[in-house]
Protein backbone atom coordinates (compact mmCIF):
# COMPACT_ATOMS: atom_id res chain seq x y z
CA UNK A 1 0.00 0.00 0.00
CA UNK A 2 1.23 3.30 -0.73
CA UNK A 3 0.19 7.12 -0.22
CA UNK A 4 0.54 8.95 -3.24
CA UNK A 5 -1.18 12.49 -4.69
CA UNK A 6 -3.96 11.88 -6.78
CA UNK A 7 -4.87 14.69 -9.24
CA UNK A 8 -8.92 13.10 -9.77
CA UNK A 9 -9.81 13.93 -6.03
CA UNK A 10 -7.37 17.48 -5.39
CA UNK A 11 -9.00 20.18 -4.49
CA UNK A 12 -7.36 23.99 -3.44
CA UNK A 13 -4.61 21.67 -0.99
CA UNK A 14 -3.10 18.63 -2.14
CA UNK A 15 -4.87 15.75 -1.04
CA UNK A 16 -3.30 12.42 0.10
CA UNK A 17 -5.57 9.38 -1.40
CA UNK A 18 -4.68 6.07 -0.28
CA UNK A 19 -4.20 3.62 -2.92
CA UNK A 20 -3.99 -0.48 -3.11
CA UNK A 21 -1.97 -1.58 -5.53
CA UNK A 22 -3.91 -1.56 -9.07
CA UNK A 23 -7.38 -2.37 -8.68
CA UNK A 24 -8.39 -5.66 -10.34
CA UNK A 25 -11.36 -5.59 -12.55
CA UNK A 26 -14.26 -7.31 -11.18
CA UNK A 27 -15.95 -10.27 -12.92
CA UNK A 28 -18.81 -8.13 -13.72
CA UNK A 29 -17.06 -5.37 -15.47
CA UNK A 30 -16.39 -7.74 -18.78
CA UNK A 31 -17.22 -7.13 -22.23
CA UNK A 32 -16.78 -9.42 -25.00
CA UNK A 33 -13.58 -9.07 -27.43
CA UNK A 34 -14.52 -7.11 -30.84
CA UNK A 35 -14.99 -10.24 -33.51
CA UNK A 36 -17.62 -11.72 -35.91
CA UNK A 37 -19.00 -10.68 -39.71
CA UNK A 38 -20.91 -7.36 -38.69
CA UNK A 39 -17.67 -6.31 -36.61
CA UNK A 40 -15.28 -6.50 -39.75
CA UNK A 41 -17.58 -5.28 -42.36
CA UNK A 42 -18.40 -2.34 -40.26
CA UNK A 43 -14.85 -1.58 -39.70
CA UNK A 44 -14.02 -1.80 -43.61
CA UNK A 45 -16.92 0.35 -44.61
CA UNK A 46 -15.60 3.02 -42.29
CA UNK A 47 -12.29 2.39 -43.56
CA UNK A 48 -13.46 2.54 -47.16
CA UNK A 49 -15.09 6.23 -46.20
CA UNK A 50 -12.44 7.64 -44.16
CA UNK A 51 -14.91 8.16 -41.37
CA UNK A 52 -13.89 8.22 -37.56
CA UNK A 53 -15.71 6.35 -34.64
CA UNK A 54 -15.77 7.43 -30.89
CA UNK A 55 -16.15 3.17 -30.57
CA UNK A 56 -12.79 3.41 -31.76
CA UNK A 57 -11.16 6.79 -30.63
CA UNK A 58 -12.45 6.33 -27.31
CA UNK A 59 -11.27 2.98 -26.66
CA UNK A 60 -15.13 2.04 -25.57
CA UNK A 61 -15.44 -1.14 -24.08
CA UNK A 62 -19.29 -1.77 -25.95
CA UNK A 63 -17.20 -2.25 -29.41
CA UNK A 64 -17.41 -5.42 -29.50
CA UNK A 65 -21.02 -5.75 -28.85
CA UNK A 66 -22.20 -2.28 -30.98
CA UNK A 67 -20.92 -2.86 -33.89
CA UNK A 68 -21.91 -6.99 -34.09
CA UNK A 69 -25.53 -5.15 -33.94
CA UNK A 70 -24.40 -3.06 -36.61
CA UNK A 71 -24.81 -0.11 -34.51
CA UNK A 72 -21.64 2.72 -34.19
CA UNK A 73 -21.45 6.53 -33.22
CA UNK A 74 -19.45 8.50 -36.07
CA UNK A 75 -16.70 10.68 -34.63
CA UNK A 76 -17.06 14.57 -36.95
CA UNK A 77 -14.40 17.01 -37.33
CA UNK A 78 -11.52 14.62 -37.27
CA UNK A 79 -10.37 13.04 -34.93
CA UNK A 80 -8.15 15.39 -33.13
CA UNK A 81 -9.34 17.09 -29.99
CA UNK A 82 -8.38 20.66 -28.61
CA UNK A 83 -9.21 20.08 -25.13
CA UNK A 84 -6.84 17.82 -23.06
CA UNK A 85 -9.56 15.93 -20.65
CA UNK A 86 -7.97 13.82 -18.54
CA UNK A 87 -10.08 10.74 -19.05
CA UNK A 88 -10.41 10.43 -22.27
CA UNK A 89 -8.45 8.44 -25.24
CA UNK A 90 -9.24 10.60 -28.10
CA UNK A 91 -5.84 12.36 -29.76
CA UNK A 92 -5.46 15.90 -28.51
CA UNK A 93 -3.41 18.29 -30.31
CA UNK A 94 -3.61 20.93 -33.59
CA UNK A 95 -6.75 19.90 -35.13
CA UNK A 96 -7.46 18.88 -38.37
CA UNK A 97 -8.98 20.68 -41.39
CA UNK A 98 -12.59 20.57 -41.29
CA UNK A 99 -13.62 18.10 -44.29
CA UNK A 100 -17.21 19.53 -45.89
CA UNK A 101 -17.85 16.22 -47.75
CA UNK A 102 -17.86 14.41 -44.30
CA UNK A 103 -21.35 14.74 -43.96
CA UNK A 104 -22.25 12.76 -47.22
CA UNK A 105 -19.65 9.89 -46.21
CA UNK A 106 -21.78 9.60 -42.79
CA UNK A 107 -25.17 9.41 -44.33
CA UNK A 108 -23.82 6.46 -46.64
CA UNK A 109 -22.32 5.26 -43.76
CA UNK A 110 -25.95 5.16 -41.84
CA UNK A 111 -27.69 4.09 -45.66
CA UNK A 112 -25.59 1.11 -45.89
CA UNK A 113 -25.76 -0.18 -42.84
CA UNK A 114 -29.59 0.64 -42.58
CA UNK A 115 -29.87 2.15 -39.69
CA UNK A 116 -32.90 3.49 -38.20
CA UNK A 117 -31.25 5.68 -35.45
CA UNK A 118 -27.42 6.92 -35.71
CA UNK A 119 -25.46 8.96 -33.18
CA UNK A 120 -22.96 11.84 -34.63
CA UNK A 121 -20.22 13.25 -31.84
CA UNK A 122 -17.62 15.24 -32.24
CA UNK A 123 -14.42 16.31 -30.86
CA UNK A 124 -13.65 19.27 -29.45
CA UNK A 125 -13.44 21.88 -31.89
CA UNK A 126 -12.37 25.40 -30.09
CA UNK A 127 -10.66 27.05 -32.96
CA UNK A 128 -13.47 27.30 -34.87
CA UNK A 129 -16.53 30.08 -33.87
CA UNK A 130 -19.30 28.15 -33.87
CA UNK A 131 -17.07 24.89 -32.16
CA UNK A 132 -18.16 22.70 -34.92
CA UNK A 133 -22.27 23.10 -35.08
CA UNK A 134 -22.73 24.04 -38.90
CA UNK A 135 -21.13 20.71 -39.64
CA UNK A 136 -23.32 18.92 -36.86
CA UNK A 137 -26.21 20.11 -38.43
CA UNK A 138 -25.07 19.24 -42.41
CA UNK A 139 -24.71 15.99 -40.94
CA UNK A 140 -28.64 15.52 -39.27
CA UNK A 141 -29.44 16.80 -42.33
CA UNK A 142 -27.25 14.62 -45.49
CA UNK A 143 -28.60 11.56 -43.06
CA UNK A 144 -32.35 12.47 -43.41
CA UNK A 145 -32.11 12.69 -47.14
CA UNK A 146 -30.39 10.04 -47.29
CA UNK A 147 -32.36 7.44 -44.91
CA UNK A 148 -36.03 8.63 -44.67
CA UNK A 149 -37.31 7.79 -40.92
CA UNK A 150 -33.86 7.36 -39.56
CA UNK A 151 -33.53 9.11 -36.16
CA UNK A 152 -30.78 11.03 -35.40
CA UNK A 153 -28.88 11.86 -31.79
CA UNK A 154 -26.12 14.11 -31.52
CA UNK A 155 -23.75 14.02 -28.95
CA UNK A 156 -22.60 17.65 -29.13
CA UNK A 157 -19.65 19.68 -26.84
CA UNK A 158 -20.39 22.47 -25.03
CA UNK A 159 -19.40 25.26 -28.16
CA UNK A 160 -18.17 27.38 -25.60
CA UNK A 161 -21.15 28.47 -24.52
CA UNK A 162 -22.21 30.00 -27.64
CA UNK A 163 -25.58 30.32 -27.89
CA UNK A 164 -25.62 31.00 -31.63
CA UNK A 165 -24.06 27.43 -32.16
CA UNK A 166 -26.57 25.98 -30.44
CA UNK A 167 -29.14 27.59 -32.27
CA UNK A 168 -27.85 26.14 -35.58
CA UNK A 169 -27.50 22.33 -34.37
CA UNK A 170 -31.31 22.72 -32.77
CA UNK A 171 -32.65 24.20 -36.46
CA UNK A 172 -31.86 20.89 -37.47
CA UNK A 173 -33.69 19.14 -35.54
CA UNK A 174 -32.05 16.38 -34.20
CA UNK A 175 -34.39 13.71 -32.67
CA UNK A 176 -31.96 13.70 -29.05
CA UNK A 177 -29.95 16.13 -28.19
CA UNK A 178 -27.01 15.03 -25.82
CA UNK A 179 -24.30 16.92 -24.02
CA UNK A 180 -22.99 15.46 -21.16
CA UNK A 181 -21.76 16.44 -17.83
CA UNK A 182 -19.02 13.92 -17.27
CA UNK A 183 -18.41 14.18 -13.60
CA UNK A 184 -19.36 15.85 -10.90
CA UNK A 185 -18.31 19.67 -9.71
CA UNK A 186 -15.70 19.49 -7.76
CA UNK A 187 -13.58 17.24 -9.69
CA UNK A 188 -14.17 19.00 -13.26
CA UNK A 189 -10.35 20.92 -12.83
CA UNK A 190 -8.57 17.70 -13.36
CA UNK A 191 -11.36 15.40 -15.42
CA UNK A 192 -12.88 18.41 -18.07
CA UNK A 193 -10.13 20.77 -18.49
CA UNK A 194 -11.22 23.55 -20.02
CA UNK A 195 -14.83 22.63 -19.36
CA UNK A 196 -17.27 24.34 -16.72
CA UNK A 197 -19.89 22.39 -14.64
CA UNK A 198 -22.56 25.54 -15.05
CA UNK A 199 -21.87 26.27 -18.79
CA UNK A 200 -22.81 22.44 -19.55
CA UNK A 201 -25.88 22.96 -17.35
CA UNK A 202 -26.59 26.17 -19.34
CA UNK A 203 -26.15 24.62 -23.01
CA UNK A 204 -28.82 21.50 -21.74
CA UNK A 205 -31.05 24.30 -20.81
CA UNK A 206 -30.92 26.63 -23.26
CA UNK A 207 -31.16 23.61 -26.19
CA UNK A 208 -34.56 22.93 -24.14
CA UNK A 209 -35.55 26.39 -24.77
CA UNK A 210 -35.12 26.18 -28.84
CA UNK A 211 -37.33 23.21 -29.06
CA UNK A 212 -38.89 22.43 -26.16
CA UNK A 213 -39.95 19.09 -27.92
CA UNK A 214 -37.10 17.81 -28.61
CA UNK A 215 -35.24 15.51 -25.66
CA UNK A 216 -32.37 16.39 -24.04
CA UNK A 217 -29.76 13.85 -22.44
CA UNK A 218 -26.53 14.20 -20.54
CA UNK A 219 -24.23 11.60 -18.81
CA UNK A 220 -21.60 11.01 -16.19
CA UNK A 221 -19.44 8.31 -15.53
CA UNK A 222 -18.09 7.40 -12.03
CA UNK A 223 -15.61 6.06 -10.23
CA UNK A 224 -13.03 8.98 -10.43
CA UNK A 225 -13.13 9.77 -6.52
CA UNK A 226 -16.77 11.47 -6.57
CA UNK A 227 -19.78 10.20 -3.77
CA UNK A 228 -23.12 8.94 -4.18
CA UNK A 229 -24.32 12.61 -3.03
CA UNK A 230 -22.47 14.67 -5.77
CA UNK A 231 -24.06 12.52 -7.85
CA UNK A 232 -26.85 12.54 -6.50
CA UNK A 233 -26.65 16.30 -6.55
CA UNK A 234 -25.26 16.31 -10.01
CA UNK A 235 -28.21 14.15 -11.07
CA UNK A 236 -30.52 16.77 -9.87
CA UNK A 237 -28.88 19.68 -11.07
CA UNK A 238 -29.67 18.27 -14.64
CA UNK A 239 -33.59 17.36 -13.75
CA UNK A 240 -34.10 21.13 -12.58
CA UNK A 241 -32.36 21.90 -16.26
CA UNK A 242 -34.93 19.76 -17.80
CA UNK A 243 -32.52 16.85 -19.28
CA UNK A 244 -34.73 13.75 -20.17
CA UNK A 245 -32.31 10.85 -20.71
CA UNK A 246 -29.59 10.31 -18.25
CA UNK A 247 -26.59 7.72 -18.70
CA UNK A 248 -24.42 6.67 -16.09
CA UNK A 249 -21.56 4.21 -16.32
CA UNK A 250 -18.52 3.25 -14.86
CA UNK A 251 -15.01 5.04 -16.01
CA UNK A 252 -12.54 2.90 -17.28
CA UNK A 253 -8.56 3.96 -17.56
CA UNK A 254 -7.78 4.05 -21.38
CA UNK A 255 -3.98 3.98 -20.68
CA UNK A 256 -1.60 4.84 -17.71
CA UNK A 257 -1.53 8.20 -19.11
CA UNK A 258 -5.03 8.84 -18.05
CA UNK A 259 -6.72 9.41 -15.05
CA UNK A 260 -6.46 6.18 -12.41
CA UNK A 261 -9.78 4.14 -11.52
CA UNK A 262 -10.40 5.26 -7.48
CA UNK A 263 -13.16 2.48 -7.40
CA UNK A 264 -15.22 0.39 -9.31
CA UNK A 265 -19.39 1.36 -8.91
CA UNK A 266 -20.84 -1.90 -8.08
CA UNK A 267 -24.28 -3.02 -10.12
CA UNK A 268 -26.25 -2.14 -6.81
CA UNK A 269 -25.24 1.06 -6.36
CA UNK A 270 -25.75 1.51 -10.50
CA UNK A 271 -29.36 0.26 -9.34
CA UNK A 272 -29.92 2.57 -6.92
CA UNK A 273 -29.15 5.52 -8.90
CA UNK A 274 -31.46 4.53 -11.65
CA UNK A 275 -34.51 4.54 -8.95
CA UNK A 276 -33.19 7.68 -7.51
CA UNK A 277 -33.29 9.34 -10.84
CA UNK A 278 -36.86 7.88 -11.91
CA UNK A 279 -37.97 9.23 -8.49
CA UNK A 280 -36.49 12.72 -9.38
CA UNK A 281 -38.87 12.77 -12.98
CA UNK A 282 -36.16 11.59 -15.57
CA UNK A 283 -38.25 10.21 -18.42
CA UNK A 284 -35.02 7.31 -18.97
CA UNK A 285 -32.27 7.12 -17.24
CA UNK A 286 -29.87 4.28 -18.09
CA UNK A 287 -27.25 3.33 -15.35
CA UNK A 288 -24.91 0.27 -15.49
CA UNK A 289 -20.63 -0.56 -14.96
CA UNK A 290 -20.43 -0.47 -19.02
CA UNK A 291 -23.21 2.10 -19.64
CA UNK A 292 -22.02 4.62 -22.29
CA UNK A 293 -23.35 8.03 -23.94
CA UNK A 294 -24.50 6.26 -26.97
CA UNK A 295 -25.30 2.77 -25.24
CA UNK A 296 -28.52 1.29 -26.27
CA UNK A 297 -29.67 5.02 -27.45
CA UNK A 298 -32.39 4.06 -29.83
CA UNK A 299 -33.94 2.29 -26.55
CA UNK A 300 -33.22 5.46 -24.58
CA UNK A 301 -34.72 7.79 -26.97
CA UNK A 302 -38.03 5.33 -26.81
CA UNK A 303 -38.29 4.72 -23.69
CA UNK A 304 -38.13 8.30 -22.72
CA UNK A 305 -40.66 9.21 -25.56
CA UNK A 306 -43.08 7.22 -24.26
CA UNK A 307 -42.92 8.42 -20.30
CA UNK A 308 -45.43 10.09 -18.87
CA UNK A 309 -42.39 12.20 -17.38
CA UNK A 310 -41.44 13.43 -20.77
CA UNK A 311 -40.83 17.03 -21.11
Amino acid sequence: MKTVNHPAVATLNTVLVTIEPPLKRPDWLRAPAPAGGNYRDLKQLVQRLQLHTVCESAACPNVGECWNHRTATFMILGNVCTRRCGFCAVQKGPPLEVDFDEPRRVAEAVAALGLRYAVVTSVNRDDRKDGGALLFAMTIRAIRERSHGCKVEVLVPDFQGSRDAMEIVMEAAPDVLNHNTETVPRLYRQVRLGARYERSLEMLRYAKHCNPRIPTKSGLMLGLGESNDEVLQVMRDLRAHEVDILTLGQYLRPSPKHLPILRYVTPQEFAMLRKAGAEMGFPHVEAGPLVRSSYHADHSHESAAASPAAC
